[in-house]
């Protein structure tokens, strides 16, 4: 049974508020996103994916986590320069909530080559819709029990609730029943889902319900990586500043992207990051909508791109997009090892995460001042610490 207090928190996050506003009811305190931006209609998200998206592509790896243990590095410095609000634009699986729930943007694309991308965020937009808290949602994602005492987990640190995952054996009935709830929700949402493609985010939940918190990033054809984190430390990571920050860590953060979601703004489609279309169109709907980047989330897509001869085309399609002095990129370098290559390495994180501004991207892309993947890694990057 629900407690009015925890009816009255879920629907105050759901309400357009302005910033510095805050209201508390019962035991959280909610501070709203500056101007909420409208609901889209279920038709207008459909569209608005399709209008996006391009032709899928192929990548290597399952993409299901990240494989990057420092993402949450560049979080100080973000709040440093001041990125809020505006259009997000990012890559990948659930990685993108963390800075999601720092930044608080009024909308976000989610664009990625792979067309498994767009079904996985479609299945994480139905999990956001049928958890009231983020012990339920995990509880949902990894085939667990729900707690009979949710309402009570609100305040619960992070740490708790992944012990009470970790101590929580698989739940088949649970399972299937969301994996029933999460079909008949995909249908709903009017983006076209194949009959094989149900069956792909069934594949993916089962990958989850199987591993639960040790699930790891896997690549096709290559050995797996000991250092890459499971989901578990993902989940406890924290900035560089010791602050939990992941989007599971908070109550607030998690009822600001559970609003996203039910608002039709988090909006994921299919293209190549150097494709003729898909990031291009991005800007001209932030340009219709009036938004600003606020942050471009590549993980290392550009480390590919200079392979295959297409980051020009990349950094010309950068260019185009809307963007303002507090706009940044955030990367992902990993060719340092555990002890370090590069300057901004953290010792103990196989991955550098790094930041730089758009201003200063643009600029020098278009002297042509990235001629190797060195030069876009060691120039212009912000001081993390």
């Amino acid at each position: 049974m629900l407690t009015k207090s925890f009816l009255a928190a879920a629907l105050l996050a759901l309400l357009p508020l302005s910033e510095p506003r805050q209201r508390a009811e019962g035991a959280i305190t909610y501070v709203a996103a500056q101007d909420a931006a409208p609901a889209l209609s279920d038709s207008a998200f459909a569209a608005l994916v399709a209008r996006i998206s391009e032709p899928g592509g192929y990548f290597d790896s399952d993409n299901l986590i990240s494989n990057e243990s420092s993402y949450l590095h560049v979080l100080g410095a973000m709040r440093r320069i001041g990125v809020t609000g505006g259009a997000y634009v990012g890559v990948g699986p659930d990685q993108n909530f963390s800075y999601m729930a720092q930044v608080r943007p009024r909308v976000a694309f989610i664009v990625d080559i792979r067309r498994d991308n767009l079904l996985q965020h479609l299945l994480f937009k139905a999990l956001f819709e049928m958890s009231r808290n983020r012990v339920e949602y995990l509880a949902l994602l990894t085939g667990r029990a729900v707690p009979n005492d949710v309402s009570k987990w609100n305040r619960r640190p992070i740490t708790e609730i992944v012990d009470f995952i970790d101590k929580s054996a698989p739940d088949p009935d649970q399972f299937e029943t969301t994996r029933g709830a999460v079909r008949a929700k995909l249908r709903r949402y009017g983006v076209p889902v194949t009959p094989a493609e149900l069956e792909t985010v069934s594949h993916i939940q089962q990958a989850f319900f199987d591993a639960g918190l040790d699930l790891k990033f896997t690549s096709l054809g290559r050995a797996p990586r000991e250092y890459y984190p499971n989901l578990r430390k993902l989940l406890l990571e924290k900035d560089l500043t010791g602050k939990q920050a992941n989007y599971l860590a908070s109550e607030e953060d998690f009822q600001y992207l559970k609003s996203l979601e039910a608002r039709n703004l988090v909006i994921p489609v299919v293209g190549n990051l150097a494709g003729p279309h898909a990031l291009q169109e991005i800007g001209r709907v932030m340009s219709e909508r009036g938004e600003k980047l606020s942050v471009l989330y590549v993980s290392n897509v550009e480390f590919y791109l200079m392979r295959e001869g297409t980051f020009d085309a990349f950094a010309a399609s950068v260019r185009t997009l809307p963007y303002n002095a507090h706009s940044v990129i955030i990367r992902s370098y990993f060719g340092g090892g555990f002890y370090g290559s590069h300057p901004q390495s953290v010792p103990g994180y196989f991955s550098t995460q790094l930041l730089q501004t758009v201003d200063s991207f643009a600029e020098e892309a278009a002297r042509g001042g990235y001629a190797t993947y060195n030069d876009l890694v060691y120039k212009h990057n912000e001081q993390l610490k």
